[in-house]
């Protein structure tokens, strides 16, 4: 077998079996100290919890692959739930119209972080931070800071589907991380997103434009917070102006887990995703566990340095091999 080869299967099994193996390693411990993680009832509250997270994870994972990061997501996603309450509600606009409108708002959000972050060279977290304001003040100004019932009319969408107990939410979502795992891969636009985040001088100097492809990619990020606050508020039948705090934070962490560089250049969906399944098997087992929530935070935070210290090890292990390899030939 050629070397190229061996190295990229040896990458895969550390990348996805390591991840898989976390997973299941904890599944099983939560299944013994616990009488209820293994059950159906709680492996479908768990599927049905993930939806928000993993849509948001996805464009964040996209956001953190071109260099950049997105602090605005969970302001966004209230944002976008509260337009769609109160175009379905005070505007009487059927609900698909005011959906619509919500998804038009994240993507508008989206497209403004990218494009002032790039007309202005302004780093990206700054941008977001700004936004995260913007976003959070204007639905509480036209929310006058209370919820809003839509009642049943969206509800409809964020009923579980009869028989198997799971939401659409959760088959959307998994749908999403496919979709957007083969764009990352499989498709030009994908390359450049890894180029852009490697070396973006090099990639301006082989006469590719940059800012259209990472003004994209947040207005793609923009476009997975809108979907995470319909799914929230779906789910709840419920615009509420407090949905979506800390999700920037659960996803980045979900991100970084998943072994998504936080300088940029590589990162992987999919990977993404397993971080998502693993925070939220965590999460589950220490609530049935009955520990604190401060221990949980403690947990969780601890797993994201860990993370963070695995990935800076990997990056050092690459670069000893891309050495190597030049010295050999």
């Amino acid at each position: 077998m050629p070397t190229g080869e061996k190295n990229r299967i040896s990458g895969w099994v550390i990348d996805y079996l390591g991840l898989i193996g976390v997973l299941l390693l904890m599944v099983l411990v939560f299944s013994w100290k616990t009488e209820y993680f293994w059950t159906m009832g709680n492996l479908t509250n768990i599927a049905n919890k993930i939806p928000e997270n993993t849509v948001v994870a996805v464009g964040m994972t996209f956001v953190l692959i071109i260099g950049g990061i997105d602090l605005s997501v969970g302001a966004v996603c209230a944002l976008v739930g509260m337009v769609t309450g109160v175009a379905a509600v005070n505007g009487n606009l059927p609900v698909p119209v005011a959906m619509l409108l919500g998804l038009m708002t994240g993507v508008f959000c989206g497209l403004i972080n990218g494009m002032i972050s790039e007309r202005w060279r302004i780093p990206s977290f700054i941008v977001t931070l700004g936004m995260l304001e913007i976003a959070r003040g204007s639905e509480l100004l036209i929310s006058n800071s209370e919820s809003l019932h839509i009642g049943a009319n969206i509800e409809y969408w964020g009923e579980a589907i009869p028989g198997i107990g799971i939401t659409p939410a959760f088959f959307v979502a998994a749908l999403l991380v496919i979709l957007a795992q083969i764009v990352l891969t499989k498709t030009v636009y994908g390359r450049y997103m890894l180029a852009i985040g490697d070396n973006e001088e090099a990639v301006r100097l082989s006469g590719i434009r940059s800012t259209p492809v990472k003004v994209g990619v947040f207005a793609f990020c923009g476009f997975t917070a809108a979907l995470a606050g319909l799914m929230k508020t779906c789910q709840t039948g419920t615009a509420d102006p407090n949905i979506g705090e800390g999700l920037e934070l659960d996803a980045i962490a979900a991100v970084v887990i998943g072994g998504t560089s936080l300088m940029g250049g590589r990162g992987s969906v999919l990977k993404s995703f397993l971080g998502v399944l693993i925070i939220a098997v965590l999460d589950s087992g220490l609530v049935q566990m009955l520990t604190p929530d401060a221990v949980k935070r403690i947990v969780t935070g601890s797993a994201i340095v860990l993370a963070v210290i695995l990935d800076g090890y990997r990056q050092q292990f690459s670069v000893k091999n891309l050495f190597a390899k030049q010295l050999g030939s």
